[in-house]
């Protein structure tokens, strides 16, 4: 118990020592005012591209609605929705019972007007009408002539004719129906042509990379498969509520793919336009959204928060495609206690 007791001072005394030693660390908050320390990444641009994938629906260049010109009683619709067509093929057609009897009117009223100038003309001859009454006479046959053309026309379009060889994508309408001028009775397209399309929307500054004749690869939905395509189209103005672009993509061959309208597919398309960029590490990208983001840069003795633009992720980083062309130096480590205005000090 004695030697016990004899302890009891040294290690009181370690005790203290423990208790009134401190060990500085690098990962103290700083206070308020206190420069944080931080280090640089230096900014240099260069040249790059990155594939651009985007997704969008398939269909043809030429699918079409189909309607009469005239309104009128549906008489026949000769085809259903996934039929195949041929161009020229008729398709659907009108009650004529009411355009046959407007034929017959017109051409009863051309051949009275024709009468009616050759009257004129024996009278004329014999000096007993005037050449006005003969020049009106000639004028009234012309009329005539033209209402009876237009008749004619119109007897014609109250069939319906497949535009391309193809298929039927939609029917509308059914016989017995009233239809005005114009409705639409059926959607049509031409894939039996094979100019399929995937139809995809981008953003305003991939449109600007892309150029037509760009390649690209197609993957359709519910296959691991990605055929070679190119660019074929692009849009020359926003979408008004959606504010994004479309593009074009054409397979080179469909062979190997079963496709139909409305299909949903995936492209990657690989810009042959470069931009120049940066290429950052990934720690100092804060609030990423989409394609943009928030990173710290030198200002003076000061970080200064700006938004930038983002690219693709690389193993080394990401890139950084726009909001960092007039600074030299990145924040890289630091960051997680500066706001906008802190002052800095470089540790590098």
């Amino acid at each position: 118990m004695k030697k016990l007791h004899s302890l009891f001072p040294v290690i009181s005394l370690l005790f203290l020592l423990g208790c009134n030693s401190s060990t500085p660390t690098d990962t103290s908050t700083p206070q308020a005012g206190q420069a944080i320390p931080v280090r640089l990444f230096p900014l240099q641009a260069s040249p790059m591209t990155s594939a651009v994938t985007a997704s969008g629906t398939f269909s043809t260049k030429d699918e079409t609605l189909l309607s009469f010109k005239l309104g009128g009683v549906v008489a026949k619709i000769l085809v259903e929705e996934g039929d195949a067509v041929q161009s020229g093929q008729v398709v659907a057609s009108l009650d004529l019972t009411e355009i046959q009897a407007g034929v017959r009117q017109s051409k009863l009223a051309y051949e009275k007007a024709l009468r009616d100038h050759q009257r004129a003309a024996r009278l004329y001859k014999d000096s007993v009408a005037t050449l006005e009454q003969f020049e009106n006479s000639k004028t009234a046959v012309d009329i005539a002539e033209q209402q009876l053309n237009a008749a004619n026309f119109n007897l014609a379009q109250s069939q319906i004719r497949a535009t391309t060889t193809g298929f039927v994508l939609k029917k509308f309408v059914n016989p017995g129906q009233l239809v005005a001028s114009g409705t639409p009775i059926l959607q049509i397209n031409g894939a039996a042509s094979g100019t399929w399309i995937l139809k995809v929307t981008i953003s305003d500054q991939h449109w600007s990379a892309i150029q037509i004749g760009d390649q690209a690869d197609l993957n359709v939905a519910a296959s691991t498969n990605w055929i070679p395509a190119k660019v074929s189209q692009k849009s020359q103005s926003a979408d008004p509520v959606t504010g994004t672009y479309w593009v074009e993509v054409s397979p080179e061959s469909v062979k190997e793919i079963s496709l139909a309208s409305g299909m949903f597919g995936k492209a990657r398309i690989r810009p042959t336009q470069t931009v120049q960029g940066w290429e950052i590490p990934f720690e100092s990208v804060m609030d990423a959204n989409g394609d943009t983001g928030f990173v710290f840069v030198v200002d003076g003795q000061k970080a200064k928060k700006v938004k930038v633009q983002l690219g693709k992720i690389t193993p080394n980083g990401i890139q950084i495609l726009g909001g960092l062309e007039n600074y030299k130096s990145l924040i890289v480590s630091g960051s997680a206690y500066l706001s906008d205005g802190s002052t800095i000090q470089v540790k590098n």
